[in-house]
């Protein structure tokens, strides 16, 4: 039996420690979203509050229903705020006198013991409740007596740290939750939890987590949910699972601040172990949190038990502060030398880029410049091949007509006939062979630049564009400048082709220029930009 309680055991702790190291971050969240909404969550309670206090003014008259609202409102200030609790703890028992109801004055006086008690008036405490005689109260009552005497001795223990008394101080708690734990139902919430504590208290961890209340069971109040939780996580802070009661400890602070409770201990023990941990951050909040709470609640022993927590927790997150600006200052540094060092970087690669630039113009001028080239040897080659071959056919048929005209004079001086060779003489047509040349001439550029004619027509007015005849190819004007195109630009090679004086081609090139659209010096550029096929 005992190996498999044991074994039970620890498989809740590693499960609940897994279970807490995965929500710890989102847990902590939560707390800091509920801490900002904590002032909301107030304003619920006050209103409630604010309800009773508006009913307990009706029922001046009525004592029975106004010890009903005074015990609603001892309830709804017994964790929220000290001296309002104090104060309607004794109008409480005020009105069960009245009432002549000794069972009501006694749970007024339990009642009274408990605000007491959880300010910290340890020796009021022990003075008050050894007045109080609960032997014939009910069940109900008996449990809340012995149940804060008990939580009496622990809290001394607590208090005391003593290796001679706290030993005593626990074994009295643990006497009294016996006594309370007779009247209770095992199976009920309260039985769980406060024999958990027993033997938590006595060092019984493994029968504790056994019997402990489940956290996640349906139906259980924030109130319900805080103190287990808040109880649960210092079991596991015993055992040094410090993840899984900074868990625990954050669930009691979140249902804290969501029941709008003050009397607690959950913050400051977050607190607590959050600085042990490293987390000065969260720690602070908590511990600003946990004073919060004792001031407003009024708890004498609350506010010196955070308070003695406070300036180490301070000192060190302002020491963390320093080191966090001592490292920034040093990463600022190495930052800013850094960027020194990359706009020192920036203006070297700069200059490089630039040069690199200015290199790629040269060598893309010098290409560009190179393109032009082979494009003018590739066109003066296809000029050459054109015109070479259109000069051996020329010269081909010109050879075979001297040849034929040569056979005829022949023949006729052999037979003495001047008469005829002066007739074959005088049938030599000049005009028309060089009409024949032009022609020829006309065709093998045509076929080098086909589009002369129209590229040379916008260099003109629509007016003064050249229009040619019928079947003509090219006229004086336009062969003018097509020889200049392919080339020959001295003035007197292209009178001796047109068969013109120099004079003649020189006022035809000054004419023609004079109606061009561009400047007389750019025309010939003009021409020589017109592109062969």
């Amino acid at each position: 039996m005992n190996r498999i309680l044991g074994f039970l055991v620890v498989c809740i702790m590693i499960s609940v420690s897994v279970w807490g190291q995965n929500s710890t971050d989102s847990l902590l969240q939560e707390l800091n979203l509920a801490m900002a909404k904590s002032a909301a969550y107030d304003a619920i309670k006050l209103k409630d509050i604010d309800s009773l206090k508006r009913s307990w003014t009706a029922t001046a008259n009525n004592p029975d229903a106004r010890y009903y609202i005074c015990q609603q409102l001892y309830h709804a200030y017994k964790v929220f705020n000290f001296d309002s609790a104090f104060a309607y703890a004794r109008q409480l028992e005020q009105l069960a006198i009245q009432l002549h109801q000794p069972n009501l004055v006694t749970d007024a006086q339990v009642k009274f013991g408990y605000i007491i008690l959880s300010s910290g008036m340890f020796t009021e405490t022990i003075a008050f409740i050894n007045t109080i005689n609960a032997n014939e109260a009910p069940d109900s009552i008996k449990v809340e007596f012995y149940l804060i005497k008990s939580r009496l001795y622990y809290d001394l223990a607590d208090y005391n740290q003593d290796k001679y008394y706290t030993p005593e101080y626990i074994r009295q708690a643990s006497a009294y939750v016996d006594s309370a734990l007779q009247l209770m139902s095992p199976a009920s919430f309260k039985y769980k939890y406060n024999r958990g504590l027993q033997l938590f208290k006595m060092g019984n961890i493994r029968e504790a987590l056994a019997i402990y209340p489940n956290l996640n069971q349906p139906g259980l109040s924030y109130r319900e949910l805080a103190i287990s939780a808040c109880t649960l996580g210092a079991i596991y802070e015993a055992v040094h699972q410090k993840d899984t009661a900074i868990v625990l400890m954050a669930r009691s602070a979140i249902a804290d601040i969501r029941s709008s409770t003050k009397e607690t201990m959950a913050s400051y023990s977050l607190a607590t172990l959050l600085f042990e941990r490293g987390d000065i951050k969260n720690a602070s909040h908590c511990i600003e949190r946990a004073i919060a709470e004792a001031v407003f609640y009024g708890a004498r022993q609350r506010k010196v038990m955070v308070s003695s927590i406070l300036p180490i927790i301070e000192h060190e997150r302002i020491h963390t502060a320093e080191d966090r600006n001592r490292s920034l200052l040093i990463y600022a540094s190495i930052v800013t030398l850094l960027l020194i060092a990359l706009v020192v970087l920036a203006v070297t690669v700069f200059r490089q880029v630039r040069k690199l630039k200015a290199a790629q113009r040269i060598i893309t001028a010098a290409h560009l410049k190179q393109q032009e080239i082979n494009n003018q040897l590739m066109e003066a080659n296809k000029i050459k091949e054109e015109y070479v071959g259109y000069c051996f056919n020329i010269n081909a048929t010109y050879i075979a007509k001297i040849e034929k005209l040569k056979q005829l004079l022949e023949q006729k001086v052999t037979d003495n006939k001047p008469s005829e060779l002066k007739f074959l003489v005088n049938n030599i047509n000049i005009r028309q062979e060089r009409e024949e040349l032009f022609t020829n001439f006309d065709r093998v550029f045509l076929k080098i630049f086909p589009h002369f004619v129209e590229a040379f027509n916008t260099l003109f007015s629509e007016a003064n564009q050249v229009v040619l005849k019928e079947n003509e190819l090219l006229n004086t004007d336009l062969r003018i400048f097509a020889l200049i195109r392919i080339g020959i630009t001295d003035n007197e090679k292209i009178a001796r082709i047109l068969e013109y004086s120099v004079n003649t081609i020189y006022a035809y090139k000054t004419k023609i220029k004079k109606r061009a659209l561009v400047p007389s010096e750019e025309f010939e550029n003009q021409i020589m930009e017109i592109k062969a096929l």
